[in-house]
């Protein structure tokens, strides 16, 4: 009885290691799905990467920075020429036929 009892309960734990082999594979194949979703979802948002929006970022502030220093520039330029600074020509509409 003995060795029945002990063939009963080699035969669960290979039941079990089974299972449990089984349960893993569940896991990674699960986990690959799930990967492959947040992948497609993420294309489909059309995000852009991060070395993208850094090197945008630092060409904004290259521009906003060229931007004072011509501003400063032609302030510093109409000052010497005594002139103060034209306004732009406002559009009401009224000239045209």
């Amino acid at each position: 009885m003995t060795q029945t009892t002990g063939r009963i309960f080699d035969e669960m734990a290979r039941l079990m290691n089974d299972a449990a082999g089984v349960a893993q594979g569940v896991r990674r194949e699960a986990e690959t799905v799930m990967r492959t979703q947040v992948e497609r979802f993420l294309r489909d948002m059309d995000l852009v990467k991060r070395e993208e929006f850094d090197a945008v970022k630092d060409m904004a502030a290259a521009a906003r920075e060229e931007n004072e220093r011509l501003a400063a520039r032609l302030a510093e330029l109409e000052a010497r020429l005594g002139a103060a600074p034209a306004a732009p020509a406002q559009d009401d509409g009224a000239s045209r036929s």
